[in-house]
Parts: structure tokens; sequence; C-alpha cells
């Protein structure tokens, strides 16, 4: 079986890369294992492992990982490979790709989606931010 053929698993808790919930980072993030913010970051993010955003993390990013668990906000669009977890004190603004989209009970969602797909390069135009006065 060839290395990307075989299923990825991931585990939240062997975190591999931490920001607290003090520290404040702009720029741009790649990593490989687990990465867990619980601070501010605002840039991009790249990954194909798994991206979990804390309760008190705060997040304005493109985003391109594997797995992403949203506890706390994100601002802006979010590709996952395998899945997006958004839970009951997750909040999400901007746009969410992925083959699939859990949302639990509770969760902030205000954001264009296209779940249940193969993650394509090109986003369709659909998930592009309406401008104001639009329909």
């Amino acid at each position: 079986m060839k290395e990307k053929d075989k299923k990825r698993e991931y585990d939240e808790q062997k975190i591999t890369g931490f920001f607290d919930k003090d520290t404040e980072f702009k720029g741009e993030l790649s990593f490989k294992g687990s990465f867990r913010i619980d601070g501010a970051f605002k840039g991009t993010i790249v990954s194909d492992s798994m991206l979990v955003i804390g309760e008190q993390g705060k997040v304005e990013a493109d985003i391109k990982a594997g797995y992403v668990v949203i506890n706390g906000e994100i601002r802006g669009t979010v590709r996952a490979e395998d899945k997006v977890e958004i839970h009951s004190r997750g909040r999400v603004f901007g746009s969410i790709i992925s083959p699939k989209l859990i949302v639990d009970e509770g969760a902030y969602l205000e954001a264009n989606c296209l779940a249940g797909e193969p993650l394509n390069s090109s986003a369709p135009e659909l998930l592009k931010p309406k401008e104001e006065g639009s329909l």
C-alpha cells in the first residue's frame, strides 16, 4: 500500500506544536503532526496534519490542513482534505471546503460551505464572500 493510500490517523492528545492563549503571531505557519492554537493568529496555515483551534483561539487566516477542529473563532477560508469539526463553542466566519463537515449544536456558522466532495484545488465562485448589498 502506498503512503498516500493509507488512512491518516489524527490524535488530538498528541500535540506537537502549540500557541498559548497569550501568544499573538502573524505570518505563515506550516507544521507536521498536530498543532493547537489557543492564542491569536493572522496569516496563512498549511499542513497535511491536524489543526486544533482551542476555545480561546482567534484565527484570521486562509487554512489548508488535513483535519481541522474548531473550538474557538476562525475568520477566513478553511480547506480540509479529510474533515472539519465545529464544536459547540466554535465560531466560523468565511468559507469551508471539506469532504466531511460536522457542526455541533450551539456552534456559530456564518460561512459558505462545500462539503461531501473531494477537495478541489479551484474553489467554486459560490465560496467567494458576497459584497455588501449584493444578493
